[in-house]
């Protein structure tokens, strides 16, 4: 089959696809609802893990499903499915009409106004069919070079738990009583590797590096994903563990993302209404540091976070959440929204059925003008966080404590790796006490933040 065939085999099928949400609707409203909603997704998907050279694992699946939410006044409910014919389909509105008649009734239940609905216009540079143009063999490959990169880079990597490739696209349609339609699609494709090195007396580290983009093009190389994951296992070789101290703390970028991920927890709707968010009440008040301005942005073209409208088919937006250390707006989709008395921010996410929930766009924190190395370079004793064990923060009274690995830092360098340390402290300080915040933002996911210091942290070891 040719390009513009299968190009054209697409269009129609998205065509058939955008109908069949509309006529979904058009059935649930004929047959009492008074408002409704339907989304359809389908979506294919690959992955490979090789371990020392060998498949381990290999899957190739492809999926196609709906779901269909129904509002009996203020009553509410949800149903899904995966079969698409007619019979099913019948089944599928039937039963959530039925739902809706003896579910409790929400006084904030209920779509968006049909002023709020619409679409971001143009391309958003979120698919590329390139990630699906490489025959298997070749997939196989990809993981099977990251992995021998790193196992090719030292002697003392013994051991791995693997090289991995990653693709998938996906295609969603929506569609209300309200008017609204519209549709996108994504693809994905990912390198990872997981080396394991050993010391001459047995003692074991592992750490990992991967790459992750809309298209091919712009993948890391297996071979450079395979040689930075086997130089941040071999830095962790010859562990120790600390004494207690209060030091300075840095953040590498993959686990301040954690950090930026607990303000996204303080800010989003349903902690907020529920008053589980020690930042319920805080709007228009001085919550961090003043170099700290965090910022949510669905419109990013080509980002993780990026869709031309969220889960009830509001168009995304950007949003600027802290400024300067001031909290200026929380994260909303239509209930919570109404719930606090506000406005959405187009920050609804959904499966397939049931209440919409809150996510990200491209969320993040705005960089700073030092690298990491200058940061680094201030601090005469302090540690450097590679990596976090364990969830250990508790969003209503903001206490901190989580088990921890990484690098102590001496005299401006990082001296010894350390392992077996917990870092404690309290969110409420921590945001006031991010005292840097470095150049090096960048995506490998819809959150992202740049590596940050944080002082006064407490450093548990022996």
């Amino acid at each position: 089959m040719s390009t513009t065939q299968l190009e054209t085999g697409n269009q129609k099928l998205a065509t058939d696809l955008k109908e069949l949400a509309q006529e979904i609707v058009r059935q649930a409203i004929a047959g009492g609802a008074t408002a409704a909603e339907c989304v359809i997704r389908e979506g294919d998907e690959f992955s490979t893990l090789v371990r020392l050279g060998q498949v381990e694992t290999l899957k190739e699946s492809g999926s196609k499903s709906i779901g269909v939410r129904v509002f009996n006044g203020k009553r509410a409910a949800s149903t899904y499915s995966s079969d698409f014919s007619r019979a099913g389909l019948d089944r599928m509105v039937k039963s959530a009409l039925e739902l809706s008649k003896i579910t409790s009734e929400d006084p904030f239940a209920g779509i968006p106004e049909p002023g709020q609905l619409g679409s971001i216009s143009g391309d958003l540079d979120l698919y590329s069919a390139d990630v699906y143009s490489l025959p298997g063999e070749e997939r196989i490959s990809y993981a099977r070079r990251a992995e021998k990169a790193a196992l090719d880079a030292d002697p003392r990597i013994k051991n791995s738990e693997g090289g991995s490739f990653d693709a998938a696209t996906g295609h969603k349609i929506m569609a209300n009583s309200h008017g609204f339609v519209g549709e996108y699609r994504r693809s994905y494709c990912s390198i990872a590797a997981i080396p394991i090195a050993q010391t001459e007396d047995g003692a074991m580290q592992r750490d990992y590096w991967f790459s992750v983009s809309r298209n091919l093009r712009q993948l890391e190389s297996p071979e450079h994903v395979g040689k930075v994951a086997a130089q941040r296992t071999l830095r962790r070789l010859g562990a120790r563990k600390l004494k207690t101290a209060r030091v300075p703390v840095i953040f590498d970028p993959l686990v301040a993302t954690s950090i930026l991920g607990h303000i996204f927890e303080g800010v989003e709707g349903d902690s907020v209404y529920r008053g589980a968010s020690f930042l319920a009440g805080k709007l228009g008040q001085k919550i961090a540091a003043d170099q700290l301005t965090v910022i949510d942005d669905g419109t990013v073209k080509g980002g993780f976070g990026t869709s031309p409208f969220d889960g009830e088919g509001v168009p995304t937006r950007r949003t600027l959440v802290i400024e300067n250390g001031v909290l200026k707006s929380y994260l909303l989709n239509t209930y919570t929204a109404k719930k606090l008395g506000l406005q959405t921010t187009g920050n609804a996410s959904r499966g397939l059925a049931g209440t919409p929930g809150i996510g990200p766009g491209n969320y993040f924190l705005q960089p700073g003008t030092k690298t990491p190395q200058q940061i680094i370079g201030e601090i005469k004793e302090g540690l450097y966080v590679t990596e976090f064990l364990g969830h250990g923060a508790n969003l209503v009274t903001g206490d901190y404590s989580r088990g921890a690995s990484g690098l102590w830092i001496s005299g401006g360098e990082l001296a010894y790796p350390v392992e077996e340390i917990t870092v404690a402290g309290n969110l409420k300080e921590m945001f006031f006490n991010i005292s840097e915040i470095a150049n090096d933002l960048e995506f490998r996911g819809a959150m992202a933040s740049p590596t940050i210091r944080i002082d006064g942290l407490l450093v548990g070891g022996e």
